[in-house]
């Protein structure tokens, strides 16, 4: 019988961020700034036909986090919502805080938990190396993941540690 021979060395790197970033706002401007600027220094590829950018958003979510609150201002119940993109996520907000029939059921008034909210993108890149890698964050993390040539993280870390917000 034949044995399986590995072929590659895939690696995953993480870096937990020392603060959150603050809000959604600042989650968008920094990963549009990635998809605009390309500091990684990614290159275009043609896939089955169809031309890619150095750099694309491949996933993304955003979660809304509420707690209901009685007269007292005391938690009495809580909830959360996820959406993919960023107008759908303060669009829910908006209808959640508005939504009568779901205070009613709560019982108490909902506020936007805006500390406690999640949100992650993930970016697909293309090394010059020919490398396809991917490129997640969070709001506490950064995970550089499915890349085989060390240069790669060097190159996203030495960016990340001159980003204020990715410390």
């Amino acid at each position: 019988m034949a044995d399986f021979v590995q072929s590659t060395n895939v690696k995953s790197a993480v870096r937990k961020l020392a603060n959150p970033i603050a809000d959604v706002a600042a989650f968008n401007t920094l990963v549009q700034s990635i998809i605009t600027s390309n500091p990684f220094g990614c290159v275009s590829y043609m896939s089955s036909g169809v031309n890619h950018p150095p750099v694309e958003k491949s996933r993304e979510t955003y979660t809304a986090k509420f707690v209901y609150q009685d007269t007292d201002a005391k938690k009495i119940g809580s909830g959360s919502e996820s959406y993919n993109t960023i107008a759908g996520f303060n669009a829910g907000i908006t209808a959640v805080l508005a939504n009568t029939a779901n205070t009613t059921a709560h019982g108490g008034t909902p506020v936007h938990d805006v500390g406690s909210d999640t949100f992650s993108a993930t970016l697909k890149c293309h090394d010059p190396n020919g490398e396809m890698y991917f490129v997640n964050f969070s709001r506490s993390r950064v995970v550089i993941s499915s890349y085989e040539d060390d240069s790669i993280r060097n190159r996203i870390e030495t960016w990340a540690d001159g980003v204020t917000a990715l410390a």
